[in-house]
């Protein structure tokens, strides 16, 4: 079906008319909406006590919102196949800026964790989100050049050239954003290769070597394979119970959270877990909140807005009037698509603790700002397919 939609768009492209994804449209704006509320609710009582004001978070959020719906609007409206042209700009600029908080006095570190840029001990935004974009755009350009030799080692070279020395900087601090990023490319060359069965010795390999880190965990830190602190994730999510005052507290605490939701929650406000018992709750953990207060049935609806986004991704990709367009939108699909199981897995137990936000939802700006710009790029694709 959707061959033959976009071959009636390609017979009517004179026609005039231009297509727009309202649907997707209505979803952002729900889920960035609900995310200001669910902020709100899971941070006042932390913001309160740490910062003198029950808004403090919700405030900086919500300029940070308005922000980004007018870099979102700017971006829909520009033609990507310009913008695009300025892939190796944005990538010299990402690199630059990786090494400088890597390498520099530059680099803010929060948490143990050097992954802000800024000055003076003052975080301005995360490097890593801008990675993501500069990767999206050069996969989708590169794919939309070479596609006839896409399957050719010389071309896995060149895409390996240009994903890894980005991809290596971010996990030197931030192992899921490392995830996300990999697993971008990974799925783009997917979509484009036409080899698929190498793909399936690729997964199956990396899950033997998953498998590995935990069976070998103590062996690959003498090594210097691993650091301590994420072997001990590893031991926190075999039995948490057993570090429940260290590394296992902030996921008992959102499992306890969780579980006390029900099916229908215990009312939007009244979460009991988000007064200092779970760690920061507006952050990586608020999907645990939105369980406790709006139960099983409000997680689950989530869940599906989520996949209904994803659906209409689909859509506009299967669409798209050209190659580029079409990579442009299965790049964000798959950041949205893996970041969004990442932290539900997280959030479970069903993984490791990675500390990776839930998009559109989860309090912080860079994340939202660039994911603004991200749907304003899918938008600037769904306005370019025509019909009659």
């Amino acid at each position: 079906m959707g061959t033959r939609l976009l071959k009636k768009f390609r017979k009517t492209r004179e026609s005039g008319q231009h297509f727009f994804d309202y649907n997707l449209l209505f979803v952002i704006v729900f889920l960035s909406c609900f995310g200001l509320v669910m902020i709100y609710s899971s941070s006042y009582y932390s913001a309160q006590l740490t910062q003198g004001s029950n808004f403090y978070f919700v405030k900086k959020q919500a300029f940070v919102l308005a922000g980004g719906f007018i870099a979102m609007f700017v971006v829909s409206r520009l033609d990507y196949h310009k913008y695009v042209k300025a892939w190796w700009f944005v990538w010299i600029v990402s690199l630059i800026l990786m090494i400088l908080v890597n390498f520099t006095p530059l680099g803010v570190e929060r948490n143990g964790k050097k992954r802000w840029i800024g000055f003076a001990n003052h975080a301005l935004f995360q490097p890593t989100e801008l990675v993501k974009i500069a990767l999206i755009v050069a996969m989708a350009v590169l794919i939309e050049k070479l596609i006839r030799y896409i399957d050719r080692w010389q071309v896995i070279l060149l895409i390996l050239m240009v994903s890894f020395p980005l991809g290596f900087l971010v996990l030197m601090n931030n192992l899921s954003s490392g995830l996300i990023i990999f697993g971008i490319v990974f799925a783009m060359y997917f979509v484009a290769s036409r080899k698929k069965k190498r793909f399936v010795i690729l997964i199956g390999a990396g899950v033997l070597l998953a498998a590995a880190a935990i069976v070998l965990a103590d062996q690959l830190v003498a090594m210097n394979v691993l650091e301590p602190y994420q072997v001990s994730r590893i031991l926190v999510w075999q039995n948490p119970e057993a570090y429940s005052q260290r590394g296992g507290y902030q996921v008992l605490q959102g499992l306890y959270a969780i579980g006390s939701g029900g099916l229908f929650g215990k009312g939007l406000g009244n979460s009991v877990q988000k007064l200092g018992f779970v760690p920061e709750a507006q952050n990586d953990m608020i999907f645990s909140i939105i369980c406790e207060e709006l139960g099983l049935f409000g997680a689950v609806c989530v869940i599906l807005l989520f996949i209904f986004m994803l659906y209409r991704f689909l859509l506009i990709a299967n669409n798209a009037p050209d190659l580029l367009g079409s990579m442009l939108v299965i790049g964000v699909m798959a950041q949205i698509a893996i970041q969004v199981f990442l932290n539900i897995a997280v959030v479970t137990n069903f993984i490791p603790n990675t500390g990776i936000s839930l998009p559109f939802i989860s309090y912080g700006g860079t994340s939202l700002m660039f994911l603004m710009m991200e749907m304003g790029m899918v938008l600037g694709v769904s306005r370019q397919i025509r019909f009659e």
